[in-house]
């Protein structure tokens, strides 16, 4: 088990979007972090104590955990120097990267030596089987994004959270590494074999009750060209009932893929619903979710009644303004 409570590592993350697992654990389980830690350059902030290594011990913190979801998951040789220092004064450390803890002899030496460990959270611990299409008993939500990091963890969770609060039979899927380093389970999909993605999604959403809900986590984009396979995978392994369509209106080319423009809402339903509906043909687009942190609150409520309109479909920010309106539609389908 990773022990609570959490040092944020930031590291030198360029910007508030790069630190997304750190800005998970601090939306959804703040009791859990006790600052965080920056390095010089760094353009990320949540907000909490900047404190130092031998601050966060002295504030109770137990893990180390690398915030950074960086291209590629690269361990730098400059956060070596700060992981190896945690590991010396009792930190264990934990991180989602690609790039594995325990495979950095620098590290896995200073853990033995300081009796600490390293939590690597994306690495898959089920054999998972190969997807066999077969229809399950209980109900699915999929959240499906124009782009990678556009709101589709936050939407999910949202969602369960509104269910839960009115008595209903729901579960959040966690299938990255954020999602999994806050609710403590789940699936790291990108870390899968290929082969075996879209059984992953079947293992991770069992047969249920008839009135439950699952909602899975989105990952990547159908337009994302670097990313594409997972949400794939989520789409014929999920078998979702639902989809919901999530996007960030001020973007103005694919996150990392400044070549590639964003898709369309109207690009992103016409493209999935079909691909969904290979594995259930039920399947219907019931919501829009629209991350729209960076507009003021004037403009949001604008932008979400636009959408509205020529979407013909329920829109909202659910962590903003509330989840109520997907669920609705949920029940309502």
């Amino acid at each position: 088990m990773i022990q609570t409570p959490y040092l944020l590592f930031l590291g030198d993350a360029p910007d508030q979007l790069a630190a997304k697992v750190a800005q998970g654990i601090t939306d959804w389980r703040p009791e859990n972090a006790v600052g965080q830690f920056r390095m010089p350059g760094c353009g990320a902030d949540m907000g909490l104590t900047d404190m130092t290594l031998e601050e966060g011990i002295a504030a109770g913190a137990k893990t180390l955990v690398i915030g950074v979801a960086n291209r590629g998951g690269v361990i730098s040789d400059a956060w070596k120097v700060v992981l190896v220092q945690a590991l010396k004064l009792g930190y264990d450390i934990a991180a989602g990267l690609h790039t594995l803890l325990r495979n950095e002899n620098e590290l896995q030496s200073a853990a033995r030596v300081n009796g600490r460990s390293l939590f690597d959270v994306r690495i898959p611990t089920v054999a998972y089987p190969i997807a066999n299409g077969q229809k399950r008993s209980g109900k699915r939500a999929l959240a499906i994004g124009t782009d990678c990091s556009c709101g589709k963890m936050y939407t999910a969770m949202s969602m369960d959270a509104e269910m839960v609060s009115r008595g209903l039979k729901s579960d959040f899927r966690a299938t990255g590494q954020t999602g999994i380093l806050i609710t403590g389970k789940g699936v790291p999909l990108d870390a899968v074999i290929a082969d075996f993605m879209a059984g992953a999604v079947e293992y991770l959403t069992p047969d249920n009750d008839d009135d439950h809900w699952d909602h899975i986590e989105g990952q990547g984009s159908l337009f994302h060209v670097s990313y594409s396979g997972v949400t794939m995978a989520l789409i014929h392994g999920g078998q979702p009932d639902a989809l919901i369509l999530c996007h960030e209106p001020t973007r103005t080319h694919m996150r990392g893929l400044p070549e590639y423009g964003l898709p369309s809402l109207e690009q992103l339903r016409d493209t999935a619903l079909p691909m969904a509906r290979v594995a259930n043909p039920a399947c219907q687009v019931v919501g829009v979710s629209i991350n729209t942190k960076a507009l003021g609150e004037d403009e949001a409520r604008a932008y979400l009644a636009e959408t509205e309109q020529r979407m013909g479909l329920p829109a909202t920010d659910p962590y903003r303004f509330g989840a109520a309106k997907l669920v609705d539609a949920l029940l309502t389908r």
